[in-house]
């Protein structure tokens, strides 16, 4: 073995997380250590075999690795429930990039806790929901004493000169900012199950679209791709609407500012399903593209969580309410990314004329 195969070789078998590499029929050729306590499997017997035969995922995921095959771009999904050697599903993030020309990828899971080679997802998922709830706290105790404060400077600019008001009008707008911003937080914690019927998804899509126009994507170009077969989705409308909103702002806010484009695309995809094939079917796909300088690699595992953000000013909730609606709809959002493309992807039920999803 040569010094650079065995310093590969090293790097493999010390990766704290399950590595997987897959061929282009997503079959597996190499585990690391990590991967083999993960699955249950030793690496010779897990070679040769099919991802679906050791990983149960409650993803589809299948149409998403060609995409990133396709794409040559890496994979990230934040949030996919995994069963494997026999445990119960736990939550983890995927990433997974191309490796070479031959189709090849490297699949790098990443569960929410590990310890002494068993998932501890509980204690995570207790952590974030006890954050979530002080913020909810916070916001509501906050709350009354801005509007004291935006009162109080409403008041004082009566009696100031045009140039002492321009501290008032600031004071005024920046405590709006924080009240917008407080409820966010509040909805983000009490989030309504959906209200859902049939909805023409062409329909929210032009709502989103004339919305993020004329306001913050005014500078960007929007182009409409639909295909004009695609069913109703069984959704709720204003949700859905929310997501889009969400995705289009956080689109127009990474790709490039003046003359950047956005990509609003509908299309029917058979065959993409919840929960390892057994769930309900997803064909109906929603994609929002943008040609900005895509997603950070130090963000990739942690995407879709609260009060993560790339932005100086961003709150981190934009993406983590999209995934939360999405989740309650019983549909699925992932995301592949490379500089110049990124691509949020939407899969969700359909209604049929009985009004129930199909």
């Amino acid at each position: 073995m040569t010094p650079g195969a065995l310093d590969d070789a090293l790097i493999w078998a010390a990766l704290p997380v399950p590595a997987l590499l897959l061929d282009t029929d997503d079959c597996i050729t190499q585990i690391n250590p990590a991967a083999e306590t993960f699955l249950g499997a030793s690496a010779r017997s897990a070679s040769g075999r099919a991802l679906r035969d050791l990983m149960q995922l409650d993803a589809p995921l299948g149409a998403a690795l060609a995409r990133a095959r396709s794409d040559s771009a890496p994979l990230f999904v934040g949030e996919v429930g995994i069963a494997a050697a026999g445990r119960a599903p736990v939550q983890c993030s995927l990433q997974c990039a191309p490796m070479g020309t031959d189709g090849a990828l490297l699949m790098l899971v990443s569960p929410r806790a590990m310890s002494g080679g068993m998932v501890q997802d509980a204690p995570s998922r207790s952590a974030a929901r006890s954050v979530i709830g002080m913020a909810e706290m916070l916001a509501h105790e906050i709350k009354n004493p801005l509007a004291g404060i935006t009162g109080a400077a409403q008041l004082l600019s009566m009696s100031l000169s045009s140039e002492d008001r321009e501290l008032t009008d600031l004071i005024v707008s920046e405590s709006r900012r924080i009240v917008a911003l407080l409820g966010q937080v509040e909805s983000f914690g009490n989030l309504a199950p959906p209200s859902r019927r049939a909805v023409n998804i062409h329909d929210v899509l032009v709502r989103a679209r004339r919305s993020a126009q004329l306001g913050f994507a005014a500078d960007m170009k929007i182009i409409e791709d639909y295909d004009p077969s695609v069913p109703d989705a069984w959704a709720d409308p204003d949700m859905l609407l929310q997501v889009l909103q969400n995705l289009l702002k956080n689109a127009a806010e990474v790709a490039a500012s003046e003359g950047g484009t956005i990509t609003l695309r509908s299309y029917f995809e058979q065959g993409v399903h919840l929960r390892g094939g057994t769930g309900a079917p997803l064909p109906l796909q929603i994609e929002v593209v943008d040609d900005g300088p895509g997603v950070p690699p130090s963000l990739s595992g942690s995407l879709f969580e609260p009060f993560v953000s790339g932005r100086e000013n961003g709150t981190g909730l934009g993406l983590a309410l999209a995934a939360q609606i999405i989740a309650a709809h019983d549909g699925w959002i992932s995301v592949t990314s490379r500089p110049g493309r990124t691509v949020f992807r939407l899969s969700l039920p359909l209604a049929t004329h009985e009004g129930r999803a199909v």
